[in-house]
């Protein structure tokens, strides 16, 4: 995914690129609004600060969603209600107040995307949920899961954990990114913690989903097909699935 950041403090700004790099966007970085207007390479999401040194941002913000519908998200030290309306009645899709993390400006730009994006036909019967292959679907608004239609009870970290690695499904994950993205950015305990809940997971959906360890590097989940499941294990599995349908035991 590609974003426009438009960000004059250079230490923010430098600290977002380089997050948002960490989790694989792309990020053009721009520091003034005529710059942002100028800006012709095509991106996905504007992640857009009110306090520019040669115009306000609101204006920016009128002048992109008159050229088109691209997300945009404020990111802005303003925190007065005002703004915020004004903001989002100017065109913004969403609006993060300084100081805020990488962590809640990515989530915020996965939600802008998932509701502008069209979602698929068959999405209506599931409610809005995500769905992954013909068994699991993940509804995030509601943070509940469930396997072949019937529910599957997780532990809260069990959840983000497994609602983190299906945003990118084969995507390889390090170790670090789960840990700021699932825990915290500032995290100083033991990555066992990890180990025990990717486990969790494995066990909760054997034949569902593979949660495979790349040694020295972090994990990788991919989606089992009908076909696969048929088969008398998965990779990484860690051990026998006695999960069955995805209801595992007591969440850890």
């Amino acid at each position: 995914m590609h974003v426009l950041l438009v960000e004059d403090d250079e230490p923010v700004a430098e600290s977002l690129r380089r997050g948002l790099q960490r989790y694989g966007f792309e990020v053009d970085w721009v520091s003034t609004g005529a710059a942002a207007l100028a800006h012709a390479d095509p991106y996905d999401v504007v992640l857009l600060d009110l306090g520019l040194p040669d115009t306000d941002g609101l204006d920016v913000c009128r002048a992109l969603r008159e050229r088109g519908n691209v997300p945009i998200i404020v990111i802005s030290a303003r925190s007065d209600e005002t703004d915020r309306v004004v903001g989002l009645e100017l065109g913004a899709d969403d609006y993060v107040s300084k100081p805020f993390g990488v962590r809640e400006v990515i989530a915020r730009i996965r939600a802008v995307m998932r509701r502008v994006q069209p979602r698929a036909a068959d999405e209506s019967a599931t409610g809005g949920a995500d769905r992954y292959g013909t068994r699991l679907t993940i509804d995030r608004k509601a943070a509940r899961v469930h396997v072949a239609g019937e529910e599957v009870a997780l532990a809260p970290k069990e959840y983000d954990l497994l609602a983190f690695l299906t945003e990118e499904p084969g995507a390889l994950m390090s170790r670090e990114q789960i840990m700021e993205a699932v825990w915290d950015a500032n995290w100083f305990g033991p990555t066992k913690t990890l180990d025990v809940h990717v486990a969790a997971l494995r066990r909760k959906f054997a034949g569902v989903i593979t949660v495979e360890a790349v040694r020295g590097v972090g994990f990788r989940l991919e989606i089992v097909s009908d076909g696969a499941a048929q088969g008398s294990g998965t990779q990484g599995s860690g051990g026998p699935g006695s999960g069955g349908q995805g209801s595992g035991g007591p969440a850890s």
